[in-house]
């Protein structure tokens, strides 16, 4: 079963170039980024496999990026349901660009966000 400190370990090693730092808040990890914007990362102690990862950008919009996999009843059209991407904001959902799979769909996820981060810079 993945743990969130196995989530704390990839970034940390695998997207050095980007994360400031990692901590642990609670029941979550709080990845902060070198554009000062700041990652949360969720991952279910009672339900197996559930999943949170949570971009919200440092731009005036206050965009945010979510893929997840807890069953929202509101995206229950979509061929991935459960899974779903907020793709800019909290109500444009579609079915998620990242495997659904915990480790690779947040390798992907953190993939997206650097190549977001980068590009801007």
């Amino acid at each position: 079963m993945t743990t969130i400190t196995d989530l704390q370990r990839i970034a940390e090693i695998q997207f050095s170039d980007i994360v400031l730092d990692t901590y642990l808040l609670e029941h979550k990890l709080r990845i902060t980024l070198i554009d000062s914007s700041v990652a949360d990362v969720h991952v279910s102690q009672k339900l197996s496999n559930k999943f949170s990862f949570h971009w919200e950008t440092k731009d005036a919009a206050g965009t945010i990026y979510r893929y997840d996999n807890f069953p929202d009843r509101n995206w229950s059209y979509l061929s991935s349901y459960p899974y779903h991407f907020h793709k800019g904001e909290q109500n444009t959902v579609e079915d998620p660009p990242f495997p659904l799979d915990i480790i690779n769909g947040f390798i992907a996820f953190m993939e997206f966000v650097k190549s977001k981060i980068t590009k801007s810079n």
